[in-house]
């Protein structure tokens, strides 16, 4: 059901977002106790800013309002996507092949859910993505369609 969700306000907000000179790269439903959460990211070249959010909030808002998505209240919150980027479509993980990713899966490969390192390589293998990560040493093979979320890494972050 959540994906379903999610998919259906991708394909309402995407144009919007197309219009207003950004991309959608990640909308996460979450439901709470007594209403919805609807997290859209945008990106563009140079950065999005705060009226771009706003500018997008406000017209995403009022088309979830009229298709009535959730059946119920909800938040709708639009931001960039900060220093640790969800990674989501398949161009998100080419573009960052070389990055430090995080990922975590929906099973345990190699008794791991967890893993940190470098994206080596996106492909495809007998019809499924598979995502290739350099972890101390060692490349794992993680297929896409296992992986519950992947993030990049802030660097910028420092390790007391």
């Amino acid at each position: 059901m959540y994906d379903d969700l999610r998919d259906r306000i991708w394909r309402l907000a995407e144009p919007v977002a197309l219009a207003e000179g950004m991309e959608l790269i990640f909308v996460e439903c979450l439901k709470m106790h007594s209403r919805w959460v609807f997290r859209l990211f945008l990106d563009k070249e140079g950065g999005v800013t705060l009226d771009d959010c706003t500018t997008v909030s406000n017209q995403v808002g009022d088309i979830l309002d009229v298709h009535d998505l959730s059946r119920g209240p909800y938040t709708l919150e639009v931001s960039s996507p900060g220093l640790d980027r969800p990674l989501f479509r398949d161009v998100d993980f080419e573009r960052f092949i070389g990055a430090n990713v995080r990922l975590k899966t929906h099973s345990k490969i190699d008794g791991m859910k967890n893993f940190q390192g470098k994206l080596i390589e996106f492909t495809e293998e007998n019809g499924d993505k598979v995502v290739r990560l350099d972890v101390a040493a060692k490349v794992y093979s993680i297929p896409k369609k296992d992986i519950a979320k992947a993030n990049l890494v802030d660097e910028t972050a420092v390790i007391a």
